[in-house]
Parts: structure tokens; sequence; C-alpha cells
């Protein structure tokens, strides 16, 4: 794909949407080139000596070459593989070496969708580059999101969030994969997930299991919460209560039966329990599913 960039301007239908593209494009800077080329609106173009300052979000992947970034926390070095994180408000400066110049793909975006994912700890970090290697679906991801901004057809902004999301996602997960990558406890976190998927109506001793594995548990809890986002007892309490629910929708069990057949000791404790996490009581979900039924 050749080099091009489109600067774009969103409408209140694009802005309500809550994720919107500014910017897109993709530059090959060749060594010795200056930079930043001087084709650029005013609003993006800077100077190394002044820098700029942004009112919305852009990522850099740079895919050849390498660079470096600066903001007012310190200087970054950007080399292929390396992703360009820019915030808005945020003083920034950045080029590629004269001796290699490098390959750019980025794009500019905005929203409060876009406001709300970077205050998850994982975006508001306070550093900028982030090495995630070569990675194709990032670059076929830059690729879609371009076609769809040089067809500009009806909907390619909300098509183009969707990206923008995927994007995103694809970054997370480079970055959650890195701490599991050729590590045995990985192993063992997938065994024990099937372990409590083939046992939900069980008890298991995981603490026995992981140990008899050569692991501390206490190493195994904190890296299975890294991996799934919850502790292995929410992991299993959690499953257990998808399985109440497919059990009260799918069966004439009574509610009782159904609590102490999943292991739990007190029917109270299960009602409470299940409202917590499916925001009503077995009963009242019992009632809801045969009332639909009934057309009611």
């Amino acid at each position: 794909m050749e080099d091009f960039f489109t600067y774009l301007t969103p409408g209140k239908e694009n802005i309500e949407w809550g994720l919107y593209l500014t910017v897109a494009g993709k530059s090959l800077i060749p060594p010795g080139t200056k930079y930043p080329p001087k084709n650029h609106p005013r609003g993006y173009f800077f100077t190394w000596e002044n820098g700029r300052v942004l009112d919305e979000y852009q990522i850099h992947y740079i895919t050849e070459g390498g660079g470096v970034y600066e903001n007012l926390r310190g200087k970054y070095l950007a080399g292929a593989g390396s992703l360009i994180i820019t915030k808005p408000g945020m003083w920034h400066r950045f080029r590629p070496e004269q001796k290699t110049g490098w390959m750019e793909n980025y794009i500019g975006f905005n929203g409060f969708i876009a406001k709300e994912i970077f205050h998850h700890p994982f975006f508001s970090s306070d550093k900028p580059v982030k090495y995630i290697g070569y990675r194709e679906e990032i670059i076929d991801t830059y690729h879609k999101i371009f076609e769809y901004v040089r067809e500009e057809k009806p909907g390619f902004q909300q098509v183009a969030s969707g990206m923008i999301m995927k994007l995103l996602g694809y970054v997370y997960a480079v970055e959650k994969q890195r701490d599991f990558s050729n590590k045995r406890v990985e192993r063992i976190i997938q065994d024990v997930r099937f372990k409590i998927r083939e046992n939900i109506e069980n008890e298991i001793d995981l603490k026995e299991y992981v140990e008899a594995n050569n692991i501390s548990y206490s190493y195994f809890r904190k890296m299975f919460k890294k991996y799934t986002g919850v502790s292995p007892g929410q992991y299993q309490l959690s499953l257990k209560i998808m399985r109440a629910r497919e059990m009260l929708l799918s069966t004439d069990k009574i509610i009782k039966e159904i609590s102490y057949q999943l292991g739990f000791k007190s029917v109270y404790y299960f009602s409470r329990l299940f409202k917590s996490k499916m925001g009503v009581t077995p009963s009242e979900i019992r009632k809801n599913s045969r009332d639909i039924k009934k057309g009611k």
C-alpha cells in the first residue's frame, strides 16, 4: 500500500457514536528526510524545537527503521515493532533516525468511549512507547481502517470505530500474553480451568492439585487472576452461577435442589449470590422465563 494520509471532519452523528476517526495514514520516511513532512495541516504539523500538543488520541505503529519519541517525562526509543501512544493534552515530539528513517502507520481518534478505554490501567500507564514486535493482525487492522477511510462510504466511521476497538484489543492481548509466553504456569492454568468446568458440581481442592505440579498456590493464584481477570475461586463461582441459570431455565428442579447440587450449603446464600451476579433472584428468572413462554 502506497503512502497516504487523510484528515477527517466527523459530524454530529459520528461524535455521538462515541468513538470516531480524525486522521489515518501511512508514510515511508527515507533516511535523511526532513521530518515531519510539511504537507500536514497546521494543527498536526510541528517542529522538533517546539513539539506539539493534540486534542485527540494517536497511535503510531513503526514497522521499519526506528527513531525517538519524547514527552515531558522522558525520551524513549521507538524501533521497528514499537507502538507509540499519544494522549490529548500531552506535549510531545518524535522523529525517525536520520540514518534509518522509518515506516509509520497511524490513526487519530477521539470520543467518550476512547476516554473510558484510556482510563484502564494498561493505557493509563505513563510509558508512551510499547514494543509489541511485528504483528500481522495489527498491521492488517491498520490497513482495513485505511481502506474504509479511502472509500468513505456511508457509515464508514462506525465500522472504523470497531476496527479501532479491535486494534486496542490486540495491543492489550499481546501485552497480557507476554507474561505467559513459554511458561509452564499457563498450561497449569488451562488444566485447572478445564478441571473446574468438568467438575462444576463437585468440590475441587485446587491448592492440592496446583502444588502437586510443583507450583506454589499463591503464585498460581496471582498468575491465574492476571490470565483470566478473576481469582480461581471467583472463576469457579461464576461458572456455578451460569450452570444454575441453565438448570433454572431448562429443568423443573426446585431452587433448593439446584443449590445443593452445585455445592452451596445455604439456599439463602445461593439466592443472594445469584442476584448479585445476575441482577434477579433465582425465582424471578424462572418466573420471567415462564411468562415469556406463555406470551405474557
